[in-house]
């Protein structure tokens, strides 16, 4: 079953992924991939910040389920999440983008090789429910992006976006149903006619 705890468990096993095949090179310390905001990396050098989540209808049954013989619960919600992945360099003015590149390529090459995030990788109720969750590189253009980042005076840094899919949150809302204990069945019949 999955909890409302799901989010931020998806956030974490791709954290977990990047920082157990980035580390030590390109990226020296596992602590410096983080959840967070690219505006407030502080000594981040990978930062990974949920900035969508929507809900995916597609091919997602509807209505309740059975959980026991009285009780149905509300089918569970599948989302999509967004992540915008950036890289922050520590390097001297110099060499800074080229750190960066070599960041955001090492990134790219993890993610293409897992299209799936490892059992490994998932905690909490990801982990119970034994999710799928699928990695996506999505095509997201420059004008999308500069939107991303004109909500702050920061200069743009560069920056590509992770879409995960397959995260799903149970509902808690139940009913109750009867069992059919009696049937009465009326047949009634035709009267005959009669000779005459």
């Amino acid at each position: 079953m999955a909890d409302y705890t799901a989010l931020v468990e998806a956030g974490s096993a791709l954290v977990e992924m990047l920082r157990e095949n980035l580390t030590p090179e390109p990226i020296g310390n596992r602590e410096l991939i983080a959840l967070c905001s690219p505006h407030e990396s502080e000594n981040n050098q990978l930062t990974l910040y949920l900035y969508q989540v929507e809900e995916d209808t597609q091919g997602v049954e509807s209505g309740y389920y059975q959980v026991s013989q009285t009780v149905q619960r509300i089918r569970p919600t599948r989302y999509n999440l967004r992540f915008l992945v950036t890289a922050h360099s520590k390097a001297p003015v110099q060499l800074r983008q080229a750190d960066q590149y070599r960041m955001i390529g090492a990134a790219l090459q993890v993610l293409r090789d897992h299209p799936v995030i490892d059992r490994e990788y998932l905690s909490g109720s990801l982990a119970e429910q034994d999710a799928r969750i699928h990695v996506v590189l999505e095509k997201t253009n420059q004008d999308q992006l500069m939107k991303i980042w004109n909500n702050t005076s920061s200069n743009y840094k560069l920056s590509f976006v992770v879409l995960l899919t397959g995260i799903e949150i149970d509902s808690k809302r139940e009913r109750r149903v009867g069992r059919v204990t009696d049937v009465t069945i009326h047949t009634q019949q035709k009267p005959r006619e009669g000779r005459s």
